[in-house]
């Protein structure tokens, strides 16, 4: 999501977060709760969770930490895209990941994204 406005940029991406980390599987089965968690986010993880499943689905968005968004989306300017870019870039280089997916309704994202990867 290209935007100056990071907290704008991140909203939609922290709803979709909140729906996979908070009710994506039962309470004790969820890859995606876990997957924060293994990333360092354990106590947002569980908060999301549990706002969620009481139904507190606003509550749960705004408890997605924006740093957890920036670790696994690309937002924000897009030279700071650019930037995330290059060390995505770097790591998939080292064989450390072996790809990465890209998806956006925004047509100006998709296009940067793709100029960088050439």
């Amino acid at each position: 999501m290209v935007g100056d406005d990071l907290d704008h940029c991140r909203m939609p991406i922290k709803g979709n977060m909140a729906l996979y980390i908070g009710g994506m599987g039962a309470r004790n089965k969820n890859f995606y709760n876990d997957y924060a968690k293994a990333l360092g986010y354990e106590d947002a993880a569980v908060k999301i969770q549990d706002l969620f499943l009481s139904g507190k689905k606003d509550q749960a968005m705004a408890a997605v930490p924006d740093e957890l968004v920036d670790a696994c989306h690309l937002v924000g300017p897009a030279e700071k895209i650019r930037e995330r870019l290059q060390v995505w870039k770097e790591v998939s280089a080292s064989g450390k990941i072996g790809s990465m997916l890209i998806g956006s309704g925004q047509l100006e994202a998709l296009e940067l994204v793709a100029e960088e990867m050439l």
